[in-house]
């Protein structure tokens, strides 16, 4: 089993910056990480992807609305991926989620935590 716990969001205004983070702790035997992705829901949509980074070697995507505005890195010694928000617009509310995905049968989500942008 793999925890991961989210935090960072907030309330904001449109232009500013926001920083989130995902922390994955292991209970009991689990294998390692392959890749991690930060998706978001707004209300009354579908949850979609924004970003996603390969453990090993760090290869990273983004989803097109936000390329170039929104960086995703990690830090393997904590077991933790960012996500790094700049220019945020309204259309960026939603609720962020983290996702795990290990080598062998894994794949976990956080609890999620709601960014808000006001024009």
């Amino acid at each position: 089993q793999v925890q991961l716990v989210e935090s960072g969001g907030g309330l904001v205004q449109a232009g500013e910056s926001l920083r989130l983070s995902c922390t994955a702790s292991a209970s009991g035997r689990a294998s390692s990480v392959y890749n991690m992705a930060w998706s978001r829901q707004a209300p009354g949509k579908e949850r979609e992807f924004v970003a996603s980074i390969r453990w090993s070697g760090g290869v990273t995507a983004y989803a097109d609305s936000v390329k170039g505005r929104f960086t995703i890195s990690r830090d393997n010694v904590r077991n933790t991926v960012y996500l790094q928000m700049n220019s945020l617009k309204p259309e960026d509310t939603a609720v962020y989620y983290c996702n795990c995905v290990l080598n062998v049968a894994g794949n976990y989500w956080g609890q999620g935590t709601q960014v808000t942008v006001t024009s």
